[in-house]
């Protein structure tokens, strides 16, 4: 949450997608002081971060984005979601239409010890991130760090900014994403903007 927080700009426009409980959004609005909305397609999530005050709604971020109008916000925030989506470039894209700015973050499906669980153990990982047995699942994508920044540049976005988490939680800002980066970080978040 903080590291996300730390590439927002205060008193900016936020727009948080698959917000969850709005804990993150809650912290950008009292200590970033932003003017901050939400879209969150659980019921749960919408009434936990409505209680907090927070402007939510339920929404589904792949139906719901093209009702928003283009520059509407500073930054559009997809934190732990991109894994979720069916249509991955069509979202991306929406970020990058409605916001200046587009804060992404996935776990890293390149990270050595997912690798591990398949190679070694020819089982789906589980893990903190990746809490899931595999037939319960949301996640339908399996992106690497590497994938992220090779769409990344086919789609013409800019990564301003690469911050790589590895399991302990210590992370590090990057300009580039190299293999060790990729074996390492568990996982993973990116400042995109559009290129001019």
């Amino acid at each position: 949450m903080q590291r996300v927080a730390d590439m927002i700009n205060p008193g900016s426009r936020v727009l948080d997608i698959g917000c969850g409980d709005g804990a993150l959004l809650d912290y950008l609005v009292h200590y970033k002081q932003v003017d901050g909305r939400g879209i969150e397609l659980s019921q749960e999530g919408v009434n936990r971060s409505v209680s907090l005050g927070l402007a939510v709604v339920q929404g589904d971020a792949e139906a719901d984005l093209k009702n928003y109008p283009s520059d509407a916000f500073d930054y559009v925030i997809l934190s732990q979601t991109l894994q979720s989506i069916y249509e991955v470039r069509i979202t991306l894209n929406e970020l990058l239409r409605i916001g200046h700015h587009a804060i992404v973050s996935f776990p890293n499906f390149g990270y050595w010890r997912v690798l591990y669980d398949l190679l070694v153990k020819g089982r789906s990982p589980i893990s903190e991130k990746l809490p899931y047995v595999w037939c319960d699942s949301p996640n339908i994508r399996f992106c690497t760090m590497t994938d992220f920044v090779t769409l990344a540049e086919d789609m013409e976005f800019t990564i301003d900014r690469v911050v790589s988490i590895n399991h302990s939680g210590r992370a590090t800002s990057r300009k580039s994403v190299g293999r060790w980066t990729n074996w390492f970080a568990e996982e993973s978040i990116y400042l995109l903007s559009r290129k001019n």
